[in-house]
């Protein structure tokens, strides 16, 4: 009976295992930001594409990656309440490879933004230290949902655009234009990461994983990230018409108004309908940060 069981647990992780550990899915919004900071600019795109590909494979596989794997590392004790079928609680990623692996893409990350220079070299260090403080000890942001999520949305959007625009423009500070708009758009993430909060409820409440939807109940979290999803919207929407920009200003307006539409639906019923507001107000809130990136980029120009 023991040997049996022994024979069947394996002793490393097989690649789906890995790959599912590393959440392909949650890439994207880095991925995007990215290209956002990159469109914003105004330098010429396909004379730069090698450092544009480099800077993606950072943002995304890499650093978010590395992200995803320390966050299932540290959290695999209450993934085996809410998601046991997870790699880690499962036993599929055996041991302490979860923590191996951890580091491994950790020190890929680094390498390869060190080798894009020095700007991506500092602010991949900060999206560093921002994705262990999140979840792991002693300060494991993660446990308030106040700083976790702005820890996330800092790394996952602003700290990506800045990153993606400094590096077409040589190493250089971006323009204020530029920074304003990633950091309207990361605090507005932090309303996105409240919804991820949602489906995990109990678990977080028997491990004291003070989420917002812990902390204020489902009702008022699903309104405050409501809230915080469409008010830097509504700036940027501002600041587009002061920037003389009245049709960028107006397309995210209309991306905005969509966004409201799928809010009224999801507060009539927030723990049900969270991961649909998710899947589908996410795609509509990125879609606004590009069109800001091209008025800026226009601005640039």
């Amino acid at each position: 009976m023991n040997q049996s069981t022994l024979s069947a647990t394996p002793k490393r992780p097989a690649l789906p295992a890995v790959l599912e550990v590393l959440h392909p899915i949650t890439w994207f919004p880095p991925m995007w930001a990215f290209a956002c900071g990159v469109v914003s600019s105004g330098a010429p795109i396909l004379d730069q594409l090698l450092v544009v590909f480099a800077g993606i494979l950072l943002a995304g596989p890499l650093m978010c990656g590395t992200s995803q794997v320390v966050n299932d590392w540290y959290d695999r004790h209450v993934d085996a309440i809410n998601e046991p079928d997870r790699p880690i609680p499962s036993g599929r990623i055996p041991g302490n490879w979860g923590f191996y692996l951890s580091l491994i893409w950790t020190a890929v990350s680094l390498l390869l933004a060190y080798a894009l220079g020095p700007w991506v070299f500092g602010a991949s260090l900060v999206g560093m230290a921002l994705a262990w403080a999140y979840s792991a000890p002693p300060l494991r942001l993660k446990g308030n949902g106040w700083w976790g999520n702005l820890a996330v949305g800092i790394s996952y959007e602003g700290l990506a655009w800045v990153t993606g625009a400094a590096v077409m423009i040589g190493g250089a500070m971006p323009d204020w234009q530029i920074l304003v708009l990633a950091l309207l758009y990361s605090i507005g993430a932090h309303g996105i990461m409240t919804l991820n909060d949602f489906k995990a409820i109990e678990g977080d409440i028997k491990m004291n994983v003070r989420t917002l939807p812990v902390q204020l109940g489902v009702d008022r979290a699903a309104q405050l990230a409501c809230v915080v999803m469409g008010l830097p919207q509504a700036i940027v929407i501002a600041l587009l018409f002061s920037w003389d920009k009245p049709a960028h200003a107006i397309a995210v307006g209309v991306v905005l108004l969509i966004q409201v539409g799928l809010m009224v639906r999801f507060l009539a019923d927030p723990r049900a309908r969270a991961t649909w507001f998710s899947g589908l107000g996410v795609s509509v809130y990125v879609t606004g940060m590009m069109i800001s990136a091209f008025a800026v980029r226009a601005l640039a120009g």
